[in-house]
């Protein structure tokens, strides 16, 4: 009887056990479903947004939808934020064409007025006039000329816009840069003193920007005085740094600018006199050009001017310091060393 007692014991907590055990696992089961299921949604909805705004900005490339902030740390917030910068770029290249194309057509319907204009009137009776002939050609030509620059000038400004994707890792030697411009440009124009104060600047100084990019920079500044200086044909440029900046000046001694007209200056095709600019050869895109280049390159540009007196146009960048200089150049170096074609020893 008690060996009976004791089996019969011992099966009713072997019974209960499993039971227990039974519901511990269905309980665990449940848990791990749920908790499976919330990653899984919580993995899920995002990448179904994203999977939206693509959707939406496919459909319509000028939709300005875009994928709202996760506020979570991990790398589908990454993602998010990468695609969102992905997409205000592409908007930014659409908006840059729109512009591109509407300055184009905008500027361009003068001068092919004009030449339309002028082979209307040899047509009709001008070409047997000698006179009217030869000045209706020239005038064609000079047209023609000024569109030519003007197209090549937004194309540069268009550029300018795209520093970061075609110029990411160049260093520009800044005293090398100006020596050589104001050189060339004082052989240029020997009718002009063009005076170079670089005292300031060692020789060693660098800067994150394209070298040819500096160089325009300066012609557009220093032509610009060149045009619209007066009796006091002289320029002065100058160079210098501090620990975090370098400036660089470009001084003219010329017509000056008048306080409203400074606020407008770096506007496309803004023009002070239009029938000035016009005589000059200028189409009000040259410091528009210079301003895009500047920002680009995460730089300041800025105008003082006195009318009567002259203006001087002041630039500032970010100095490079040496170990930023030598992690481009490895950068660089590598961008090179990959691009080599396939069968050409490396």
């Amino acid at each position: 009887m008690v060996v009976s007692n004791k089996m019969t014991y011992y099966n009713h907590l072997m019974s209960n056990l499993l039971h227990w055990m039974l519901i511990i696992s269905l309980i665990a089961i449940i848990f791990f479903v749920a908790i499976s299921y919330v990653l899984v949604v919580n993995v899920v909805r995002p990448i179904k947004t994203m999977s939206k705004v693509a959707k939406e900005v496919n459909a319509d490339p000028n939709s300005e939808a875009r994928i709202k902030p996760l506020n979570r740390d991990d790398e589908l917030a990454e993602l998010a934020s990468s695609i969102n910068q992905m997409l205000d770029r592409m908007q930014s290249y659409i908006e840059q064409q729109k512009q591109f194309v509407g300055d184009v057509s905008h500027e361009l319907r003068t001068p092919v007025a004009v030449i339309e204009g002028h082979l209307n009137m040899l047509e009709r009776w001008g070409k047997d006039d000698p006179q009217i002939l030869d000045e209706s050609i020239k005038a064609s030509l000079q047209e023609a000329d000024r569109m030519k620059h003007l197209i090549q000038e937004m194309l540069d400004l268009t550029r300018a816009e795209q520093i970061d994707v075609q110029y990411p890792y160049e260093i520009t030697n800044v005293n090398e840069v100006v020596r050589r411009v104001v050189s060339d440009l004082a052989m240029v124009h020997p009718d002009f003193k063009i005076q170079l104060d670089e005292d300031d600047l060692p020789d060693d100084t660098e800067i994150q920007m394209y070298h040819g990019h500096l160089e325009q920079l300066l012609v557009i500044l220093i032509d610009n005085g060149i045009k619209y200086s007066t009796d006091r044909k002289q320029i002065n440029v100058s160079a210098g740094v501090t620990k975090k900046e370098v400036s660089i000046m470009v001084q003219d001694f010329g017509e000056g600018i008048s306080p409203e007209d400074q606020k407008k200056i770096f506007n496309r095709f803004y023009r002070v006199d239009k029938a000035r600019t016009r005589e000059k050869g200028g189409n009000g895109l040259g410091l528009s050009i210079a301003q895009k280049l500047v920002d680009s390159y995460r730089g300041e540009i800025s105008v003082e001017s006195v009318e009567g007196q002259g203006s001087q146009f002041k630039m500032v960048f970010p100095v490079l310091s040496k170990k930023r200089a030598a992690e481009l150049r490895k950068i660089e170096a590598e961008k090179h060393k990959n691009d080599v074609p396939d069968g050409i020893l490396k």
